[in-house]
């Protein structure tokens, strides 16, 4: 209800398009604002219930809460992701990203309610994450919300979408600077004036919430730190290209545990919970590590206000990153922690827990500057060194080198420490690291996901028309398949019938079991022969699972095209059955060549329909024309009557009409009739006039 009263309200009042987007972006701002401060009071309430007092429920677990919590909280997560939003697995930024490539930038609003709550439980009760990731994930869905329930264009909910993304960064880690250099550098790629106005707006609507209710306090409260020799930028270069390796290890280990969990045979909302339990075995053994540094064991946890032995390894480990930034904390600890916060953050995310890499990032750089700043002063006596300045800008270098974003990353860092003294090793260390870790490995933290779903994000756009297909929207639902009990008669004969290549093979409980071709049943039959010296095998004594190729390659219904281009074209195939993306087991339909031609035609009318819309806009700011479609109503004023007939609006023409799959090029004497679809050109202003003429009930176009 509440949706169409503000579609019929935006058509009534009429106003100019920069004015609903600028309004719209202060909305979206507001909103993703409110929603940042609820979710950070959650996880705060969440942490001090837990390890606050909690650990006193239980007494006799001592220090074992600390693996217990972890445990609670993924197994309070898992049931929201895998029957509630699936979307909210993992750090949400690549489902940002993956949504703006392939659907226009359409999320479904209930995400931003199950990321909050689950990313809450998982940071919550130690979950090693940040919070940036959700927040993103939860201010684009909200842009995007409102874009959808406006009915605007792809283009203009993208928009809205880099609004709450920008506006998520701003609440959060009130920045809003870094917010929108974030939204246009890692999810946009690219600066349009239009756009940047809006984001702009949105970051600081965001921030000015934030700052209300959580305070203008920056993150750390740091020293003055400066370059004390013009020397020392070469050992924050060596620092960029020691970030660009610490970058790219992160990388690996968390999609290397990612994959592992795909592949456990677990379900699915039991594996956040799986992965709790290891970070809390972590989390428990490694501060006996100290003693190998005669660091002693109750040296090595952290004591918060809310709670003791809360690990380092838990949360986002901003409070013993200001710590190091201050360059109070021993050697052997933050070297070690390079390793364990990777680590920890991969057994997080990679078992598919909620939320983010931006903090476990910032850490681990922080963690390597600050060790590289204790080697430095101590090769380099010479030379002043400050270990929390290395410790500042390591920060930075890791992040850079793990998201490819160094502009991002320089003023983060800025408006984090509100120091920007520091601004050449920042941007020095920033641009080696993204350099180099872009030479080792060509994807980012964020655009791997979206590669290994077969999805090309180059330079944050869609440079393939067959990226803009999923292949659930071509894909046939209701193939002919065949049982593997069968015999070889009935695929013989259902090869005879339907003169097809090949079918999907099922199990006796309709899982797949594989494809069986008619070169398959052939050469089966030969070798046979050859073998048995006979010509006389009777195909009712074999069974299809004798001839089938089991575990085929698959195809996800929610990957593009151009994945099951890549998979089909090694081994020449003609077709691939497609599984749940949820059960790799359950077979959903099947797609095959002729789909691959089709979905080509449905990605070119998208990107014509999208050319098109460019075009409608041009022409709608050089003169106030617009064109419209509208579907002719039944026993409307118009219908029926010939065009001369009619009391058009001034400057109102009909250009065409769709007429039972033919258009036609209307003149005065053309009649029209109800189902035509008609393409009118007239002024912005008359656009409701106009309807009123075709569509009885007067209900906005969509």
């Amino acid at each position: 209800m509440l949706k169409r009263y503000l579609a019929k309200l935006l058509d009534h009042l009429a106003p100019r398009e920069g004015l609903v987007l600028l309004v719209m972006a202060v909305v979206v701002g507001v909103a993703t604002g409110f929603a940042a401060v609820f979710f950070i009071r959650l996880i705060d309430l969440i942490q001090i219930f837990f390890y606050g007092g909690g650990e006193k429920i239980l007494p006799a677990l001592g220090r074992l809460w600390i693996i217990l919590v972890p445990v609670i909280g993924g197994l309070l997560v898992g049931p929201i992701i895998a029957k509630f939003a699936v979307e909210a697995k993992g750090h949400g930024v690549p489902e940002v990203m993956q949504a703006l490539i392939l659907r226009g930038g359409r999320i479904r609003p209930r995400v931003a309610v199950a990321k909050i709550i689950a990313s809450a439980l998982c940071i919550g009760t130690g979950g090693s994450a940040g919070r940036e990731g959700p927040i993103v994930q939860v201010g684009s869905a909200l842009g995007s919300s409102v874009g959808q329930w406006l009915h605007l264009s792809d283009e203009r909910i993208k928009n809205l979408v880099a609004c709450g993304a920008a506006a998520g960064i701003a609440a959060t880690f009130n920045a809003p600077i870094a917010g929108v250099v974030f939204a246009i550098e890692v999810l946009l790629s690219e600066l349009q004036v239009a756009v940047f106005g809006n984001v702009v707006v949105s970051a600081v609507a965001a921030s000015i919430v934030s700052r209300i209710f959580l305070g203008s306090r920056p993150a750390f409260e740091i020293p003055g730190y400066v370059m004390h020799s013009p020397w020392e930028i070469l050992l924050y270069i060596f620092l960029g290209l020691l970030a660009a390796l610490v970058g790219n290890l992160f990388i690996r280990m968390l999609y290397y545990t990612e994959d592992v969990f795909e592949n456990l045979a677990i379900p699915l909302w039991l594996k956040p919970a799986t992965g709790a339990l290891l970070l809390g075995i972590l989390a428990y053994t490694y501060p006996y590590l100290g003693t190998i540094s005669y660091i002693s064991s109750a040296g090595m946890p952290l004591g918060l206000p809310l709670g003791e032995n809360y690990p380092h390894i838990f949360g986002s480990g901003f409070v013993f990153l200001e710590e190091v930034l201050q360059g109070r904390a021993p050697f052997f600890l933050i070297f070690l922690l390079i390793f364990l916060k990777p680590l920890a953050t991969s057994f997080t995310l990679g078992s598919g827990n909620s939320g983010g890499v931006f903090a476990p990032s910032l850490f681990t750089g922080a963690m390597l500057g600050g060790t590289f700043g204790y080697l430095a002063m101590h090769l380099f006596p010479g030379l002043t060194i400050e270990i929390g300045a290395y410790a500042l800008v390591g920060m930075a270098a890791v992040f850079s080198a793990a998201a490819r974003a160094p502009l991002t990353s320089m003023l983060i860092v800025f408006e984090m420490s509100n120091d920007y003294r520091l601004i050449l090793p920042l941007m020095a260390a920033g641009m080696v690291a993204s350099t180099f870790a872009q030479w080792l490995h060509p994807d980012s933290i964020y655009s791997l996901k979206l590669t290994k779903r077969g999805i090309r994000f180059e330079q944050g756009r869609d440079m393939d028309i067959m990226q803009t297909v999923q292949v659930e929207e071509v894909m046939n639902k209701t193939p002919i398949t065949m049982q593997s009990e069968q015999s070889l008669a009935d695929l013989f004969a259902a090869f005879q019938e339907t003169h097809l290549g090949g079918f999907p093979v099922l199990n006796g409980r309709n899982q797949l079991y594989g494809i069986v071709t008619m070169q398959d049943m052939e050469r089966t039959i030969q070798d046979m022969e050859r073998t048995l010296h006979r010509k006389d095998i009777n195909l009712k004594d074999l069974r299809v699972w004798d001839v089938a190729s089991p575990d085929p390659v698959t195809v996800f219904p929610d990957e593009p095209i151009w994945a099951a281009i890549r998979k089909m074209a090694p081994r020449d195939l003609a077709r691939l059955p497609v599984v749940a993306r949820s059960n790799p087991k359950q077979f959903v339909g099947l797609i095959s060549r002729s789909d691959i031609v089709r979905a080509y035609n449905v990605g070119l009318m998208r990107k014509q329909k999208e050319q098109l819309a460019h075009e409608r806009s041009a022409l709608r700011k050089v003169t106030g024309l617009d064109f419209i479609e509208i579907k002719v109503e039944p026993n409307c004023p118009g219908s029926g009557k010939r065009l001369a007939d009619m009391q058009l609006p001034k400057n109102t023409n009909v250009v065409s009409i769709l007429r039972y799959g033919t258009v036609l090029v209307p003149d005065g004497n053309t009649r029209i009739l109800p189902g035509d679809v008609i393409t009118v050109l007239c002024l912005s202003s008359r656009i409701e006039s106009v309807r009123k003429l075709f569509i009885c009930s007067n209900t906005p176009e969509p």
